[in-house]
């Protein structure tokens, strides 16, 4: 690799900071020669977070984490230094941080008498083991674009285990059977602690906070040139012995439009498709919009590539359906601890320990976690946040008359409290933003494996793809992970760099961890 080469990254999301990272790391690209072109104004993409106490806080959410899985992410974190820690990296105060926060849920599923469910059993029948034992067993040729209620009965959707993994997961039963294979594999070492969360690790703050801001710290010091409000239209291409070669980005911001010339040896890499595109905000008196496509261009970019590309794969499977793809969080800013200590005494776990509460009776499937506080940097004492969802917030309410969807802050905390059994008043001082994603959970579309592209697809000569939207065997998509690793895979190949990526641990394959969790099934 020439060393004057310009690399151009599309999208501010953690794949490409991680991109940037690896290329300054691994590849001795110098810093200044990265340019990152971010269409919102902050970087990150969907690791977000920000507020403040008067106004509120406000997070879309965090992707589930673990340190016995997640090899990309933390080959990057040992080399990015905290901020928070003079002299220890992201990984190292993340370790020690759950090594004082020890994960062990006491309260994870509550039922509608507001007592806590067992969940010492998974709940299996006979018929379900067998049944989840041949998905697990299955080829993913067989599995092909088929769903998971194809291959499990309606009474597995009832278990206490579907309650649970589908709410630590965000899975829905008609999505992909691949994907729910893939996780099953992937995360078998949480199967027999899946009650009680005690393989989740948590950063110190939101993973805005702590993963997303010194990762950004650091690529600044290296000279990364860093553009927000820049959003990318198009990329020039041309034909070169038979393979595409981008010539051009064309880019539009601050009030201008503008093609930059990408040259002989520099390289593009696209984010593309975007979970959270066409977000939404709502308030304590207002639900959010509902938004679509046509409101934002997060997918647009990826559509035109794939015209005629049919290597770059097929954007309007993952698209196409909000009813299928969607749901709602929120994050609720306290300003002083009612309810904090009203879970405490209800659940035994203080804030940071427990994890997930979800509500199993409840006609939106809410959950909510109250993390280790404070939960964002700027946080002042005193001041208390938490997060939570629901899965189907297209339902009536079981103690709100309307759907989630319609209902703003103030309502979905109502509808909270009907379930605790708590006094509005614990909740008299909360300020509730509510988030409506339509495309939160579009990776799990059902689909076929050339319907995403490959990190660097056969054909290229300077492109690369970094998105939860890219095929990566093995590994599974809705994390940290799996864009870290799309970003190591796509510089590492394009750049000729030798070192060797992480491979995914294999934890299916342990003899302990597969006896584990047939105790676990059979229970």
């Amino acid at each position: 690799m020439n060393t004057k080469s310009r690399a151009y990254l599309v999208g501010g999301g953690i794949g490409s900071l991680a991109a940037a990272a690896f290329m300054i790391r691994d590849g001795n690209l110098p810093g200044e020669n990265i340019i990152i072109l971010e269409a919102a104004s902050n970087m990150g993409g969907s690791l977000d977070g920000a507020g403040d106490p008067d106004r509120g806080y406000s997070m879309r959410g965090g992707r589930m984490m673990t340190t016995d899985n997640y090899e990309c992410t933390w080959d990057l974190f040992k080399s990015i230094p905290s901020l928070s820690d003079v002299g220890k990296t992201v990984f190292d105060e993340t370790v020690e941080f759950n090594d004082r926060h020890k994960s062990h849920s006491s309260a994870r599923l509550v039922d509608r008498w507001r007592a806590k469910v067992p969940v010492t059993s998974m709940g299996f029948s006979m018929h379900d083991r067998t049944e989840l034992l041949k998905l697990s067993q299955a080829d993913e040729e067989d599995l092909a674009a088929s769903r998971i209620t194809d291959w499990l009965s309606p009474g597995f959707f009832e278990t206490e285990f579907w309650y649970l993994w589908s709410t630590t997961f965000a899975f829905q039963p008609w999505h992909s059977a691949v994907e729910f294979k893939r996780y099953l594999l992937r995360f078998m070492l949480e199967f027999s602690r899946i009650d009680t969360l005690a393989g989740v690790k948590r950063t110190i703050y939101n993973q805005y906070d702590s993963l997303v801001l010194p990762l950004q710290a650091w690529l600044k010091d290296h000279g990364v040139q860093i553009f927000t409000d820049r959003t990318v239209t198009d990329l020039d291409h041309k034909l070169e012995n038979g393979l595409f070669v981008v010539t051009g980005i064309r880019c539009q911001g601050q009030g201008k439009s503008e093609v930059i010339t990408v040259g002989d040896g520099d390289f593009v890499f696209v984010q593309n498709g975007s979970m959270t595109d066409a977000s939404s905000v709502g308030s304590m008196t207002s639900a959010p919009k509902k938004l679509t496509k046509a409101d934002s261009g997060g997918w647009a970019l990826w559509e035109k590539l794939a015209t005629g590309q049919s290597n770059f794969g097929r954007p309007a499977v993952f698209s196409s359906c909000i009813a299928q793809s969607w749901w709602e969080s929120f994050t609720v800013t306290m300003q002083d601890t009612a309810f904090f200590d009203k879970m405490y005494q209800f659940t035994g776990n203080e804030s940071g320990i427990g994890g997930l509460v979800t509500f199993k009776d409840s006609n939106w499937l809410m959950s909510i976690v109250l993390a280790h506080q404070p939960h964002f940097l700027n946080q002042p004492d005193g001041i208390q946040v938490f997060w939570g969802y629901a899965l189907f917030p297209d339902r009536i309410g079981n103690f709100v008359a309307k759907p989630m969807a319609d209902c703003n802050g103030s309502e979905i905390l109502t509808e909270l409290c009907g379930h605790l059994r708590f006094d509005l008043e614990t909740i008299a001082s909360a300020n509730c933003i509510p988030c409506r994603m339509p495309y939160i959970t579009s990776m799990f579309m059902p689909r076929m494996r050339d319907d995403r592209p490959l990190p660097v697809p056969p054909g290229v000569k300077n492109l690369g793809f970094i998105s939860q939207f890219v095929e990566i065997p093995d590994d599974v998509v809705f994390t940290v992970e799996y864009s870290i690793r799309a970003a190591q895979m796509a510089v590492y190949q394009l750049l000729g760099i030798e070192r060797k990526i992480p491979p995914v641990t294999q934890h299916a394959k342990s003899l302990h961890v597969q006896f584990e969790a047939l105790k676990k099934a059979f229970a």
